[in-house]
């Protein structure tokens, strides 16, 4: 499944509509078949900051942990098991992470995917999916730099490259800033959904 998704920011991180719009990251969310003997059942994906549920109206993210579903617990208990018995398993880690993410128990999704990238650090989904983690964290900085770090392993992802803009913006408040990532994502993918969200999110912010 590809998380690519642009989703609606909680109005309260952030004044007026800079609070806007994050994307996640891209193939990270598609763990390997094999990667801790999980259910062939796909798992639902999020359109909302944190892994909050399809159809949860725009804005909204819940503050913290969500209960897992029994699936969702049951799936989580399995990979747990997984990567207990083989800690070097890294598709096991992502996937654990991201089903830590996608119940928003943002701190152990971090962990995992810290695990992950021990074994493969050159992965700007991962570090991407993490740097949304921190944010919802309130580490403002540390989503920064670990969107830096996945833009900078691949310069092309215009998902890192958009969600530095979103931090600059919404939490640090360099306007400035958040317009040089922006016009990047423009440059480097015109035709994309975050092009043009970055279009909308410099219009809104010109005066």
């Amino acid at each position: 499944m590809n998380r690519n998704i642009m989703f609606a920011l909680a109005g309260g991180l952030a004044a007026g509509f800079l609070a806007g719009y994050f994307v996640f990251g891209g193939e990270s969310r598609e763990a390997s078949p094999s990667a801790a003997a999980t259910p062939a059942a796909p798992v639902m994906l999020a359109p909302s900051l944190g892994g909050g549920m399809p159809g949860a109206a725009p804005g909204a993210m819940p503050n913290g942990p969500m209960l897992p579903s029994a699936e969702a617990q049951a799936r989580i208990t399995q990979i747990e098991a997984a990567v207990l018995a083989d800690p070097k398993n890294h598709d096991a880690w992502v996937a654990l992470g991201n089903e830590y993410f996608d119940t928003h128990q943002a701190q152990k999704a971090v962990t995992a995917y810290e695990k992950a990238l021990a074994l493969k650090p050159e992965d700007p989904n991962v570090l991407t999916d993490q740097g949304v983690m921190y944010r919802q964290l309130g580490q403002f900085d540390k989503a920064l730099a670990t969107f830096q770090k996945a833009n900078k392993q691949q310069p092309s992802h215009v998902q890192s490259l958009f969600n530095i803009g979103i931090v600059y913006s919404s939490d640090l408040k360099k306007p400035d800033e958040a317009a040089k990532a922006w016009n990047k994502v423009i440059a480097l993918a015109p035709g994309s959904e975050q092009a043009a969200q970055a279009r909308q999110m410099l219009s809104q912010a010109k005066p």
